[in-house]
This record gives C-alpha cells, structure tokens and sequence, in this order.
C-alpha cells in the first residue's frame, strides 16, 4: 500500500468508501454485512487505515455497520470519516443532535476526519448561515478532540466552493471532491484543484471511476491505453492519473464487491504516474466521450443577451450535458433546486432568438424542452 504524509499522520493512498458497500437482493438499505466483513478485513490486512462513511449512504445503515466492523479493531489501527448531511436543508439546525448521533452509531469517541457534506448551490447560503451554529459547534468539537481533522466535500461549482473558502478556507484542513479524467475539464476539476492550491489544501478524491463509468471503455478506447501501458487494466488508469496530481491525498473508491476490492488494492500497491504522453492520450479519450454526447457549447454568452427569460443558458446548457452524460443523477436537479423557477428550463419560451446568435448553432430551446422532460421522467 502507498502511505500518502498528511501532518503527523500517514494515510492509506486508498480509502474505502461505505457508501457502495454489497447488498442483499438489491437493496440499498440491506447491507450485506458478511460480504462487507470480509472486505473491511482485507482491506485492513493489505494496508488500508482510512474508511468513509456518511449520515445518508445506505437509507443510514452505512454508519452502524462500519461502526459495528471497525469496533472489532483498536482504535489507532483505522482512521474514521464522517459527515454533516447538509445536503438536506432541514438538518441545519440539528448539528449537534446528529454529530452526537453519528458517534453513537459508529462506536466511536472522536472522529478522525469530519466533513461539510456537499458544499454545492442548494446549501451555500445556509452553511454560511450563522444563525445555523454549524461551523462554531464543529470547531468546538475539534477543540474538544472530538473531531482531529475539519474539512468539507464539494459536488457544487468553482464559484460555489470559492464562497465556501472566502468564509472558511482558514479552517478547512482538506476537501474531498469529484475527480477523475473525465471531469479534469468536464466538470472543471483542474480549476477546482488550483483554487485548492491557493488555500493550501489537500485533495481527497471521490468518483475515481465516475460512479463506474470509467472502469470499462470502448473497444477503441481500450486499445489505445492498450498500446501505451500492455499490462494496465482499463480502471487503473484512472488511478494513475489521480497518482500523476501532486495535491491528491487520499483516494477514496466505493467497492461494492472484493473482486473489486482486490483490484484496486493491487493498483495501489505502486506509485506509476502518467507520462505527458500518457496523460494526453488519456485526456483526448475523455473529450471523446463528452463530445459523443454533449452539446459544444463554449460559454460565449452571446446567448443571454438575446434571451427574453434572461435565462444563463451556458450554465443550463453545461447541468444538461452533465444529466445527459450521467444518464440523471443528482448534480444537475440539485444546482437547479437552488435557481428561481423562472430561470430554470421550463421557463424557456422556445422563442429562438438565442439560436440566431449562437456560434455553434446549437438547437438551445430543443435542449431545454428535452431537459425539462428529462427532469420530470
């Protein structure tokens, strides 16, 4: 295993995430606890110390039974993460009930790291709250020794998580977020990565594999990583592009079976960054899947000026590409849920007069109307 210096501490360059743990007939409220047993020894015994868990992963069975696993070990054998769900508004006001909640049901006196969950544009204005007490109570269990190590997740955008640093960057230790080559530009995670820098924040990574997407590529594809490393198995490389980033620390993966535990352990037992060479290659089959699905919008704007709604349409057209890429999901419903619903898809009149400007003659109004449908499948 590579061990990655974070302060005094030494951590597993994997961490195992709890949030995609094995589950009977399907269900993800069913842990398979004897599966997931067997995975959480294995991990331990091929060297991995750090294991994440959150208030919501697995309807909150994840946090009892990784609670239930790790109490088998001694305490300074395994690092623990867990969360505040302010991904849900209606938590805000209930840090500490929670906080004292999530000890209990993961066995625990302290927590090793503890996360804002989900910095994005549905909650910003409520983490930055005040009146809410969540940042004043998590530093005083830090204080307290209750949390070693403060930091946060983000899924939401630059301008998001800037806000985020601009109020409490000086406290943040680490922040974990989505990475991988697919999102380098896609997602704009190498801007993210620089405005991390600048606080001198070390990167923990979630979504190394784009929930799975990245472990199996087309034929083509396949071929020419093939050529360049013969022996690498295709989600390796997602891996060695993380171990070519200087500011990642941790790489957390939610293994949902040991065949894949074993994989990724094998992965990590070296270092093998990618070359330029490499790295190019690989980033050029990432925009080949974007551009197989994504509109080639280039943020111009000459659109909103056109727009009689005065709808962003770069920042819709970019949340429709991300749907239509992840085939749904979360992150685009989520950013919209904060937008005022007269600037948010339905609200588009199908006018066209954006259509007439645009450079890349881009059907927007049919983009819209196949979001708004896609959003109320």
């Amino acid at each position: 295993m590579i061990y990655k210096d974070f302060q005094d501490l030494k951590l597993s360059a994997l961490g195992l995430g709890a949030m995609r743990l094995p589950v009977v007939d399907g269900d993800d409220a069913r842990i398979d606890e004897a599966a997931a047993e067997k995975m959480v020894d294995y991990a331990i015994k091929r060297g991995i110390n750090y294991f994440d868990t959150a208030w919501g992963y697995h309807s909150g069975r994840s946090e009892l039974v990784m609670g239930k696993l790790l109490s088998r070990y001694p305490r300074d054998r395994f690092f623990l993460a867990d969360k505040f769900p302010g991904y849900d508004l209606s938590n805000m006001d209930r840090v500490e009930e929670i906080f004292e909640e999530q000890l209990k049901k993961c066995r625990v006196d302290h927590f090793d790291f503890y996360l804002f969950h989900n910095v994005c544009e549905m909650n910003i204005d409520a983490y930055l709250d005040e009146r809410h007490g969540i940042f004043d109570y998590l530093v005083r269990q830090k204080e307290a020794g209750r949390i070693r190590h403060l930091g946060f997740s983000a899924h939401g955008s630059y301008g998001v998580i800037e806000r985020f640093l601009k109020a409490y960057g000086d406290r943040m230790e680490f922040c974990q977020i989505q990475l991988n080559y697919l999102d380098w530009t896609f997602q704009d995670a190498k801007a993210k990565i620089a405005l991390l820098d600048e606080y001198g924040i070390p990167v923990w990574v979630m979504e190394p594999l784009r929930g799975g997407r990245l472990a199996s590529l087309s034929p083509e594809d396949a071929a020419k990583l093939k050529t360049l490393r013969p022996g690498e198995g295709v989600p390796a490389w997602a891996f060695r592009f993380l171990q070519s980033l200087p500011s990642v620390t941790v790489v957390l993966s939610g293994m949902s079976s040991f065949a894949q535990l074993e994989e990724n352990l094998d992965t990590f037992e070296a270092e093998k960054p990618l070359d330029a060479r490499e790295t190019e290659t690989l980033l050029a089959v990432a925009d080949g899947m974007v551009r197989k699905i994504a509109l080639p919008c280039t943020a111009c704007r000459y659109c909103t000026s056109h727009c009689p709604q005065g709808l962003d349409i770069p920042s819709l057209l970019a949340l429709y590409n991300e749907h239509c890429f992840t085939e749904g999901g979360f992150l685009a419903p989520m950013a919209l849920s904060a937008l005022p619903e007269d600037k948010r898809p339905p609200a588009c009149l199908g006018c066209r007069s954006c259509e007439a400007v645009c450079p890349q003659q881009i059907r927007i109004s049919e983009a819209m109307a196949d979001f708004t449908a896609k959003l109320n499948a």
